[in-house]
């Protein structure tokens, strides 16, 4: 009977650490293509002032520390998941209390990367504009086709 017990415990924590790895990939893999396509866009389709060039680097600058924050906290959140499912051994308040406590952190990414897109477009033409905004709503929906 112990060894049974070692090996479900064994195999829980084992699911928690590929549960991790693959939230931790979500929210930190390299940007998608859309998001290349977009910061393209912007630096060399739009065809930026020097100003708005100067503009959009502050922008960029402040959201890249701002991102780095949050994806180190989403790693964080990943991490005390795989523990509350470690020391619960199924769906239990601390395994709760960890998935929502994951879901706070991404959509205060995803928020945060919408300001950051307002803050771009703010400084943006309405030619420039009507052109990003069109770019974004691809980025939005590609992988819906």
């Amino acid at each position: 009977m112990p060894l049974r017990r070692l090996f479900i415990v064994g195999l829980i924590a084992f699911a928690a650490a590929i549960a991790g790895v693959f939230i931790g990939r979500v929210v930190s893999d390299p940007p998608k293509a859309s998001e290349t396509e977009l910061h393209a866009l912007l630096h060399s389709e739009l065809d930026l002032t020097p100003a708005q060039e100067a503009k959009l680097e502050q922008i960029e600058a402040k959201f890249a520390g701002r991102r780095r924050t949050l994806e180190t906290e989403m790693r964080a959140a990943n991490i005390r998941l795989a523990q509350a499912i470690e020391a619960e051994h199924g769906y239990g308040p601390r395994v709760t209390e960890a998935i929502d406590h994951t879901h706070d952190v991404m959509g205060t990414l995803q928020k945060e990367t919408l300001k950051h897109l307002f803050a771009m477009r703010a400084i943006l033409d309405n030619d420039q504009a009507r052109m990003f905004d069109k770019s974004v709503v691809k980025a939005l929906t590609a992988d819906a086709r």
